[in-house]
């Protein structure tokens, strides 16, 4: 699933233009949607989104945590990529894309094509972004998010890092991918639980964190196989995938658990488990 610095990136390829995703869609007028997979759109309604569209210009695009917030004339279109989304502009005459379940058709004859083939990804039209984003937590590249905030937050809970690092209301945009780059530079076991970890330990994952994400937003994210194009990370991770090659920094196998449903990658050297 496209995490943050993924995200951003389409994010900003779609405001810019860019040779992955076509020319910028801000500034651009729809005309009509097409949906072809009505669960696509998750409010108002696959008819709602028909109606309300048409006639309203893109003035602005971002992100928060993992979704797309377009800025329109009246209201916020949101998209959530989900695990196989991606966006791209087309031009009229673009051939035929069967997992464009979702198209904005502009004014000007090009389209925003949501493609979609395993079919989760979200479209959400509302009045205002925080209808549907204002549950989210900090956003960890923001610079009011502080290493002293990150530290009451893990001591207000008592859960195991890992988990917690993904739950999209403790913290905006970490996926499976960049909480275990970021845990292995903290050298922090996925198991410890959040508080339990000293001022030090604490600063030093908030630095983690951000230093895993602005690597992926420097190479564009990761491309990891065929749903998310045009990013780099992926030959740059230092544990994630890499079960049973050495850690980069000690030589260790990496070893694979699975912890809350998801594949997790940690070196035993580096990021021990107190107590075990």
């Amino acid at each position: 699933m496209p995490e943050l610095p993924e995200v951003e990136t389409v994010v900003r390829e779609l405001r810019q233009g860019g040779p992955t995703r076509g020319a910028s869609v801000v500034g651009r007028t729809l005309a009509r949607v097409t949906v072809r997979w009505p669960r696509h759109i998750a409010t108002p309604s696959a008819r709602g989104v028909q109606q309300r569209l048409p006639g309203q210009t893109i003035l602005g695009l971002r992100r928060r945590g993992k979704y797309l917030i377009f800025d329109l004339t009246h209201d916020v279109l949101l998209i959530h990529l989900k695990m196989s989304g991606d966006l791209t502009v087309v031009g009229p005459d673009a051939p035929p894309d069967k997992h464009a379940h979702t198209v904005f058709h502009f004014t000007d004859g090009s389209a925003l094509r949501f493609s979609d083939t395993r079919k989760f990804g979200k479209v959400f039209v509302v009045g205002q972004a925080e209808e549907i984003v204002g549950g989210l937590g900090p956003e960890p590249l923001e610079p009011d998010f502080t290493a002293k905030q990150l530290g009451r937050m893990l001591a207000a809970r008592h859960r195991q890092l890992k988990p917690l690092l993904l739950d999209q209301t403790f913290l905006a945009g970490l996926g499976n991918i960049y909480t275990d780059e970021a845990l292995h530079l903290a050298g922090l076991h996925p198991l410890r639980l959040s508080d339990s970890l000293s001022a030090a330990e604490v600063r030093t994952l908030w630095q983690s964190i951000r230093r895993a994400l602005r690597a992926g937003l420097r190479h564009n994210g990761a491309s990891i196989d065929w749903v998310y194009r045009g990013g780099g990370y992926q030959r740059h991770f230092r544990v994630y995938g890499r079960a049973g090659r050495p850690c980069l920094r000690c030589g260790t196998p990496i070893r694979r658990m699975v912890v809350g449903q998801r594949g997790t990658h940690y070196c035993p050297t580096c990021q021990p488990l107190p107590g075990k």
